[in-house]
Formats: C-alpha cells, structure tokens, sequence
C-alpha cells in the first residue's frame, strides 16, 4: 500500500447539479482535483502524506461547514477536517475534505477571563491576543499547531501540570454534527457529547468555534538545558529522580536527538547526540535557580537559556520545526519508569539507530490528574481525556525520506515506512511494564493505514470511556461520516476508509 500521493486517484462520480448547488451556496471555495490551488488546499504540515478527496471545500464561516456537510452526506461522502495538517492521521481518498484554515477569528474577554476562536486558529494567535491582558491559554509548545485538534485531544501543554489539560478549560463547542445541524455545545446543553468532544471528539462532527478560559499567567521562568556526551545518562537519570520531587508549578521533558552531520544545521548541534531538557516555572527565578541545582549537578552544559521571558516567548523553549515535513510517530502514556529502561530506550534510538529518531518524555500528573479545569457545570473532569493517571508520556518520531514528500519514493517508501515503524515498536518495547494506553495528541503519523489500527484506537481510551463514545457516535454519526481520525475509531466498528 502507497502512503504517498503518487499520481490521479479516481474519484467517485458527482451530481454536477449539486456540486453547483454548493459552490453557489458558500462563501469559502469549493475545489475538485485538477483546480487550480486543490494541491495546496489539501496539504498540510505532514508531507509525507496527504489528502485525496473528490471535493475540497475551503470554509469561511460556520454556514460553509454546515453546507459541506449536508452535501457529503446526500452525496454518500466521508467528510474529512484539516485546519493546519499536524496530526494527520488516515487520509481521505474520494470523500470531502473541509478545510478550516481560513476560519481565523479570536476574541479575547479579558473580563470573563475567555478566549473564543473559530476553526482555523493556531495557538500562537490565542497567545498573543491574550498577553496584553496578562492571561495566558493551556497552549502546546509550537505557536503553529491548530487550537481545536489539539484541544478535542486533551491537549497537554507549557502549562500542563499547573493547569490540566486544555480540554478541562473549554466552556462551549460549536459544533456540525452528521445531520448537517450547526449545535453550541455546553455541560448544561448537552453533557453526554460535550465530555465526548473534550479528549474523544474528532469523530464526532467539525467544530466551528470553541471557547475556553484563560489562566492568569504573564511570565514565566523557563528554557532548556542541554547536555551532550557522557553526560546523557547521568542527565536521564538525574532528571527521572527530580520529577518525583518538583512542584505542580512546573512542567517539563527531556527530548533525545542524534542530530544528522548536516550544513544547514548550526555548527553547535551538526553530528551530536544531545539531551534537551526543558522548563516552564510558573514561580519565581530565583526559586526556579534553586529547583534546577540538581539538574546542574550533572555536570557541563551544551547550553544552559534558563531565564525569565514573558509567556509570550514560551515557544522559545521547545523550539519545536516551524516548516512542514514528512515523519511519523508513536506513543505511549506510563504508569512510571526506571532509568534503566530509559537508558535501553536511548540506545535503540540513539546514534546507533537504522534511522533517525527524536524521543521526547514529558513529566504528567499534577493539575492533569487532579483536574485543573473550571468548567462550567462540568468541572475538570467532565471530559474524556484518557489515562489521566499517566506519570510520563513518551514520543518516538521519525523524519521520513524527502523522496515520500513528492511521491517519488515508490516502494521503497513504503519500506522506509515499515522499517521506522519496527523501529519504534522495539523502542516502545522497553517501557512495556509501565505501558496505559496513547496520547490521541501524539498519534503523529499516518496510523489510519496501520494493520492494528483498532488497536492503536482502542488504546486512547479505558474500557467505559470506549462503551460511552461507542453509544454517541452510534446517535450522532451512525453512518461514520467522520472516520478519518484514529479517535473516531474507538467509537465504531466501522474500519477506517
């Protein structure tokens, strides 16, 4: 199987009648292949794979969505939603895909202490709307990821165990559900779906426009500190022994990366293996230089950025790639680890490795297992984000040949494919003890075409969390029109398109 565009695919015979009825009815764009501008509505930040729908329809508004969902669903369609392409995961090939990427508005009530958006928003948008204001959203570490994908999968940030998971700060969903019925979405409306949407709610219609509260955050002590050479396993095992002493004020990962001998990399990472620790204290300096000395202990830095920033420099300390790329990923959220299985873990990941591989492990628990939401009549826990009780969350990701980019890659792109799969099964192998389930926010690649693919789904979600998002998207998508997300999948039989 080709993961990859390589060439026309056919397409699925349309009523030209109503596919006029449409492009008259919206305001947005509707494209069909062979457009002008279909190849650049339907990608995304993945590369390595992209949509192949028979019909794109480039929303502007909520009446756009609600339009393109009524015509998917006379015209027997799955639908697919792509704001910024991130978290591509199964690809539509013949349906409808909404693009959301120009459904852009932000409002901030500083007042209230909320943030209203609609569909196309990215993080770095809400941030800056909110700084002169002194508040701050439950934001991942990249300005450029899309609020409301990241948001309907938990969403576990900068903030994360001061805060909880963004989910638990959503007061209202927007949502087009499989009857083409546009809903506002709230705890008191509707509390079966809105804790569905919130940590389950890809598969269960296109979100238009959320609202959620803000945390009055206006700096912050943060950055990284780097080592290198024989200084990675003492900082692995020094930095497992601190997480079981910090505060929830402070949210934290390590990430592993044997950086390729490349020019176009930075003379100072070109050819080194390197062990990124990084901070986000929402205390003060001088107490964030206290909780670091044990961190410093270690030894020698690469590099050492800790300072003070306003929040709205808070991306700078994952530094996390601005420019659209092909890879694919894995996860794992943990009940705990050692530092021996962390250990085994970089070796198999390590310089040594087949192929490249960035392994990030992100300290939970704090606000994300108590709850940190204020969710109106919902409380923090109205939701359905998956293993709340996870120590760690671990990622394994790999870039992918630039030839599976351009659908040059042929067969071999599909074993490169399988070999870093293999790879990041046996890396995942060595936390296996400590293993809950996976992070829908890290189901990075194209899970949708994996052979275990109910299994993949199945894992986000305990049991009664699966039976209850099986019983609502039976009454609100019994068709699976919304199918092309490995969350969607924990909600039917239906196999994945």
């Amino acid at each position: 199987m080709e993961i990859n565009d390589l060439g026309p695919q056919s397409a699925p015979a349309l009523d030209p009648a109503a596919l006029a009825a449409l492009t008259a009815r919206v305001r947005g764009t509707v494209l069909t292949p062979g457009d002008d501008g279909y190849d650049a509505e339907r990608s995304g930040f993945q590369l390595a794979r992209r949509h192949r729908p028979a019909v794109i329809v480039a929303a502007r508004c909520a009446g756009d969505v609600v339009a393109a969902v009524r015509f998917a669903g006379a015209q027997g369609l799955p639908v697919a939603v792509q704001a910024t392409g991130h978290g591509l995961s199964a690809v539509t090939d013949g349906g409808l895909l909404i693009s959301t990427r120009r459904m852009a508005g932000v409002r901030v009530d500083a007042a209230a202490g909320t943030a209203r958006v609609e569909a196309g928003v990215v993080w770095g948008q809400v941030v800056e709307a909110a700084a002169p204001h002194g508040l701050a959203p439950l934001n991942g570490s990249s300005p450029g990821v899309g609020v409301i994908s990241y948001t309907l999968g938990g969403g576990v940030g900068v903030l994360a165990r001061t805060y909880g998971f963004a989910a638990d700060q959503v007061r209202s969903v927007d949502l087009v559900t499989a009857d083409a019925r546009l809903r506002h979405v709230t705890a008191d409306s509707d509390p079966g779906l809105f804790r569905a949407l919130l940590g389950g709610g890809h598969g269960m219609g296109v979100v238009t426009a959320m609202e959620f509260g803000l945390v009055p955050v206006a700096r912050l002590y943060g950055g990284q500190l780097i080592f290198g050479g024989e200084q990675i396993d003492a900082a692995l095992t020094a930095y497992l022994r601190w997480t079981e002493t910090v505060p929830d004020e402070l949210t934290s990962s390590v990430a592993l990366i044997a950086y390729p001998d490349l020019p176009q990399l930075p003379e100072s990472l070109r050819g080194r293996y390197l062990a990124h620790i990084r901070i986000a204290y929402t205390g003060s300096a001088a107490e964030g230089e206290r909780l670091m000395a044990p961190l410093r202990a270690v030894g020698p830095r690469v590099s050492d950025d800790l300072r003070e920033m306003p929040y709205a420099e808070s991306h700078t300390i994952h530094r996390d790639p601005a420019d659209p790329h092909a890879y694919d990923g894995d996860n794992a959220l943990l009940s705990g680890l050692d530092a021996a299985a962390l250990r085994r873990l970089a070796a198999l990941t390590g310089p040594a490795a087949p192929d490249m591989c960035v392994v990030q492990l992100n300290h939970l628990g704090g606000a994300m297992a108590t709850g940190g939401g204020t969710m109106a009549g919902g409380g923090a826990r109205a939701g359905t984000v998956g293993h709340r009780d996870a120590r760690y969350a671990l990622r394994v990701l790999s870039p992918l040949p630039t030839a599976m980019e351009d659908g040059s890659g042929g067969d071999g792109a599909d074993a490169a494919l399988a070999a870093v799969r293999a790879l990041h099964a046996e890396a995942l192998a060595a936390v296996a003890p400590w293993r809950l389930g996976r992070s829908v926010n890290f189901l990075l690649g194209g899970h949708g075409d994996r052979p275990d693919a109910e299994e993949v789904a199945r894992s986000v979600h305990d049991t009664d969390a699966h039976h209850r998002l099986t019983g609502l998207k039976a009454r609100h998508d019994p068709a699976n029109l919304f199918r092309f997300h490995p969350a969607a999948a924990t909600a039917t039989a239906t196999p994945l398109a």
